[in-house]
C-alpha cells in the first residue's frame, strides 16, 4: 500500500478555508503519493476509499465544466460507469449522488460508443445537443455539488486514516 501523508499544519489549514480546500488537500497528497497519475500500475497501491475519492475528483472537475458527455467523452466514463463507484459513494453516506450516477450509467450504456470517439471540436459541441438525456442529470448534480463535497469532507473527517497519515 502506498503511504500518503499530509502534514498536521496542511489539514489544519485547509479544514480552516473551508470543505473544497479540505478534501483538495487529500486529494493532493494522494496525487504526490502515486506520481500524479492514476494507472494500472499504482491504482492496486491505493486503498479503495482514495481511488474512490479520486473518482469524485474526475467526476467533480469534468461535470463542473463540461457536464456528464464531456466526463465520458475524456474517458472517464468507465471508471465511473463500469466499476462500483456508485456502491462505494453510497456507502459514503451519499445515496442522492447514488441515484444519479445510477440514472448516468443506464444513458452511458446507451450513448457511450458515439460520445467517446474521436471527434472534432465541433463534433463534440454537437455531442451535448445530440444528447440532452444528460441536461438533467448535469442540473441535478450542479444543484446538489455542495451537499455532495460537504457530505464527502464529512465522511473524509470521520475516516481520516483510510486516506492519508497525518505527519506533525
Amino acid at each position: 500500500m502506498k503511504e500518503v501523508k499530509i502534514r498536521d499544519s496542511v489539514l489544519k489549514e485547509a479544514a480552516e478555508a473551508g470543505m473544497d480546500e479540505f478534501v483538495k488537500a487529500f486529494l493532493k497528497a494522494i496525487h504526490e503519493a502515486i506520481g500524479g497519475n492514476l494507472n494500472a500500475e499504482n491504482m492496486h497501491e491505493l486503498s479503495s476509499d482514495q481511488i474512490t475519492l479520486l473518482g469524485w475528483e474526475a467526476l467533480h472537475d469534468e461535470v463542473m465544466d463540461g457536464g456528464f458527455v464531456q466526463l465520458i467523452h475524456n474517458g472517464w466514463g468507465a471508471f465511473i460507469f463500469r466499476n462500483p463507484f456508485d456502491k462505494a459513494i453510497r456507502e459514503w453516506g451519499l445515496p442522492q449522488l447514488c441515484s444519479l450516477i445510477r440514472k448516468g450509467h443506464k444513458l452511458y450504456f446507451a450513448h457511450h460508443d458515439e460520445i467517446e470517439r474521436d471527434c472534432s471540436d465541433e463534433e463534440f459541441m454537437a455531442l451535448f445537443e445530440k444528447h440532452p438525456a444528460f441536461d438533467e442529470l448535469d442540473d441535478e448534480f450542479l444543484e446538489h455539488e455542495e451537499e455532495f463535497t460537504a457530505s464527502i469532507a464529512h465522511y473524509i473527517d470521520e475516516h481520516i486514516e483510510d486516506f492519508a497519515t497525518i505527519e506533525q
